[in-house]
């Protein structure tokens, strides 16, 4: 008996941190802000990256308050504003302000969501921030003053997608209790076992196998991901970093896990072997 308890505890716990893993990975990385922006931050600091959002960016400001003769003036301006957008010190927090508004906009309640934001799309980018940088340059170096706009977006994903964005913040939460749910179910598991070097050796295997699994997933969720088109250059630019740059997050945590893995199970041999005269005992 008291062995199928330790061994239902034991599936038991591996399900539970099955779940449990991803789901503290998304609340931590993608759910709450501050993951967000550590996740998708460096994203700012590659080279191509910088140019094609800059240029994105400064292409979407509104030139109509420039008087007419300035017209011819103004498309190399433009063009300076562009290239030279990245290299500016005020970049790093507009693209951090960037990637904040983005967050909040994207995992806000559709309710409260401005009538500019199509609440049915996975992601919304507002580079309003990177374009006022682009403003502010243009204005200097034309010399003509020009407001920028208090938003500036730009839709993520296909339609529909919204509702995966609510899924995952219902999931993601739920992490933690499913973790406390792992651990009491493997101490339970170690307390009604026989032989407890028989669970520690199967909890470390388990860890191996579930970092193979969780990368697959990852694999596939990224993959599945990149399929969607948008139709918008900077949208489907953005979206294919944030993956890679995610999948290269979550690959820290399942290496980790595999790690772990064969910690345990190597420990559960060392116990093994050091404990030969407790065999007959633990029958």
């Amino acid at each position: 008996m008291r062995t199928v308890v330790s061994a239902v505890a034991v599936i038991l716990g591996v399900v539970l941190a099955a779940l449990a893993v991803p789901a503290i990975w998304l609340d931590r990385s993608v759910v709450q802000e501050d993951g967000f922006v550590a996740l998708a931050a460096p994203l700012g600091r590659d080279a191509e990256f910088q140019q094609r959002l800059a240029a994105a960016a400064v292409g979407t400001i509104d030139t109509s308050a420039v008087p007419q003769f300035l017209t011819g003036f103004l498309e190399p301006v433009l063009k300076s504003a562009a290239e030279s957008l990245t290299g500016l010190p005020g970049y790093p927090a507009a693209w951090e302000e960037t990637i904040r508004r983005s967050h909040r906009l994207s995992f806000a309640d559709p309710g409260s969501l401005p009538a500019e934001v199509d609440s049915t799309t996975a992601l919304t980018l507002d580079v309003a921030p990177l374009v006022a940088l682009g403003v502010e340059e243009l204005s200097r170096t034309s010399g003509q003053p020009m407001d920028p706009p208090g938003q500036t977006l730009i839709n993520v994903g296909q339609a529909n997608q919204r509702q995966l964005i609510e899924q995952v913040a219902a999931y993601a939460p739920l992490g933690y209790s499913l973790a406390i749910g792992a651990v009491i179910a493997f101490l339970l598991a170690l307390v009604a076992a026989r032989r407890r070097w028989v669970v520690v050796f199967s909890v470390g295997i388990a860890a191996l196998l579930l970092a193979g699994v969780w990368t697959a997933g990852s694999q596939f969720a990224g993959d599945t991901v990149l399929a969607t088109a948008s139709g918008n250059e900077i949208a489907d630019m953005f979206k294919n970093e944030f993956v890679a740059a995610a999948a290269e997050g979550f690959r820290t945590w399942t290496l980790t896990a595999a790690v772990a893995g064969g910690a345990f199970a190597v420990a559960g041999l060392v116990v093994r072997i050091a404990s030969p005269g407790r065999r007959g005992s633990n029958r």
